[in-house]
């Protein structure tokens, strides 16, 4: 550990390149590790810039967004999903200030400063990202925990809005910041990635499951099986994408996710009144049989979306365990032929392509409807994340990826085709 002008020379001097190249680089690209060390150069010394009387130890942190593969909108009924942590990310440096405050810069965004002495959620900041600051350090507090006041300077290369979860990057970052400042590192990636539930649910104001948090904080390409969320069973997938013959490509469509929380919600809830009429909380603990055998009845209390939602939940939750197996026996085929199913499944039953308030926006359908023409019957698409507005993700053939992208763009705009990797670090803080 070191101050800022020290870090700085750390860094400067290729000390970190091996960790760069890890979060940044998996192929050990130089061009890639060179990019990466001008980046966290640059945090660093606009953190000595921003905040120039800390004289604190400084450090490096990375949150970084994740990829829903497998599992859409099963999390919250307690199933399966298959995600993994991309390098895209919140790169942050971060020092304590010896103050009872955390100040916040996020590059491009006006500062935040949150004191300590008040951690309880305030209706006025739902929706805000200073309620994700609050309610990470109310976590970290109510675990036992003193929190000590930081400095913090950010960046972020995570699309806001696109299904790569910027609200966990910046939750997990956060929670690492907080962990390695005031908790000696007591914390590991799951208890790290409930706490940013937490702050989501409490503090923010959305119902969000665990996933996003949890393909954020834990590394790589997981699967997790949440039949007890408190202890969600975690099992990295052992297999290596860049030898799969495709590209993972995330395309932002230009929608936007800022007014779709109650479409989101109504998933949660219509799913939620399906397990009801059981008299059980949750679709995972209503066995799939009783649950066909009774569809008359469930039509006429619960509605024909929550039915076709609930279906959709049952289908995506065993194909998400099924991806997972095909990944680590190796069959990449076996993996592409689930991912469509998935994205059928979403679309025709899950119903989170569009949102019925805005029937003129369609861009995640028109996006599909392109992405497969372009592909012609090879690799794979779906929609991406929570739905409604926002990415799709395809599993493209490299020889086809020139024509995908140039394709993707043409209509959605340049670079709005992102070709992203599954790094194998979640949330850490980069120590050489």
């Amino acid at each position: 550990m070191a101050d800022w002008k020290k870090l700085e020379q750390k860094v400067s001097s290729g000390t970190y390149d091996e960790v760069l190249a890890c979060l940044y680089s998996p192929g050990g690209e130089q061009t890639a590790v060179n990019k990466a060390r001008e980046r966290a150069l640059h945090v660093i010394r606009e953190f000595g810039r921003s905040f120039p009387e800390n004289a604190e130890q400084a450090a490096l942190f990375s949150g970084p967004g994740r990829t829903e593969i497998g599992g859409n909108h099963t999390d919250h009924q307690h199933g399966h999903v298959l995600c993994g942590s991309v390098d895209l990310d919140i790169l942050a440096c971060a020092a304590p200030n010896g103050e009872n405050r955390i100040r916040i810069i996020s590059e491009g965004h006006t500062p935040s400063e949150i004191f300590l002495d008040d951690l309880s959620a305030r209706e006025e900041e739902k929706n805000r990202s200073s309620s994700f600051v609050r309610g990470v350090a109310a976590g970290i507090r109510e675990r036992g925990f003193s929190l000590k006041g930081c400095d913090v300077y950010m960046v972020s290369d995570v699309l806001s809005g696109s299904g790569l979860s910027s609200s966990a990057a910046f939750e997990v970052l956060l929670g690492n910041v907080f962990n390695y400042f005031s908790c000696g590192g007591a914390l590991d990636a799951e208890e790290i990635a409930k706490i940013g539930q937490y702050a989501e649910n409490v503090y923010f104001g959305k119902p969000c499951g665990l996933m996003d948090q949890m393909g954020s904080s834990i590394g790589g390409a997981v699967s997790i099986d949440f039949a007890d969320p408190a202890a969600p069973r975690v099992k990295k997938v052992e297999y290596d994408f860049a030898r799969s013959g495709h590209a993972l490509c995330i395309i932002d469509t230009g929608s936007c996710h800022s007014d779709l929380t109650d479409d989101y919600a109504d998933v949660t809830k219509e799913m939620g009144a399906v397990a009801s009429f059981f008299r059980k909380s949750v679709l995972r603990e209503v066995p799939e049989k009783e649950f066909r055998d009774v569809l008359p009845e469930l039509r006429i209390r619960c509605g024909d979306r929550a039915v076709l939602r609930a279906m959709h939940f049952y289908d995506d939750d065993r194909m998400a365990q099924e991806e997972a197996e095909a990944l680590t026996d190796g069959d990449f085929d076996r993996f592409l032929s689930l991912v469509r199913a998935s994205g059928l499944s979403s679309a025709l039953h899950l119903q989170n392509l569009s949102t019925p308030s805005d029937p003129r926006q369609q861009a995640i359908p028109l996006a599909i409807a392109l992405a497969e023409k372009l592909l012609d019957g090879t690799g794979a698409v779906r929609v991406h994340g929570g739905g409604f507005a926002g990415t799709i993700q395809a599993f493209v053939p490299e020889e086809r990826l020139g024509m995908f992208r140039s394709g993707m763009d043409s209509v959605f705009g340049e670079g709005h085709c992102h070709v992203l990797h599954i790094r194998s670090l979640g949330g850490c803080v980069l120590l050489p």
